[in-house]
C-alpha cells in the first residue's frame, strides 16, 4: 500500500485554511488504496522528520513556506515525490 502523507498546517498566516484543506483531503482519500498519514507542520524543522518514510507527499500548505518552493525543495532533496 502506498504511504501518503498529507502535509498541512505550516507557519504562515494561512495555517488554519491549510489545516481545513488537509483534513478535507484526509476525509475523502481512498483508504483502500492508500495508507494516509496526517503531517502537521508547526515549525520549519518539522518537515525534515515528519516526512521520512513516505512514498508520496500531498501538499495542503498555503502561504509562506508552503507555496514558495521551500517544502518542495526539501522533498526533492529527500527524493519524496509530491503534488
Amino acid at each position: 500500500m502506498i504511504k501518503v502523507g498529507v502535509v498541512m498546517g505550516g507557519i504562515s498566516s494561512e495555517r488554519e485554511v491549510s489545516l481545513k484543506s488537509g483534513n478535507s483531503i484526509i476525509e475523502h482519500i481512498d483508504r483502500s488504496k492508500y495508507e494516509v498519514v496526517p503531517i502537521v507542520i508547526d515549525k520549519k524543522e518539522d518537515i525534515l522528520e515528519k516526512v521520512k518514510g513516505l512514498d508520496f507527499a500531498l501538499l495542503a500548505l498555503h502561504g509562506k513556506f508552503g507555496e514558495d518552493g521551500t517544502v518542495q525543495a526539501i522533498l526533492d532533496t529527500l527524493e519524496i515525490p509530491y503534488s
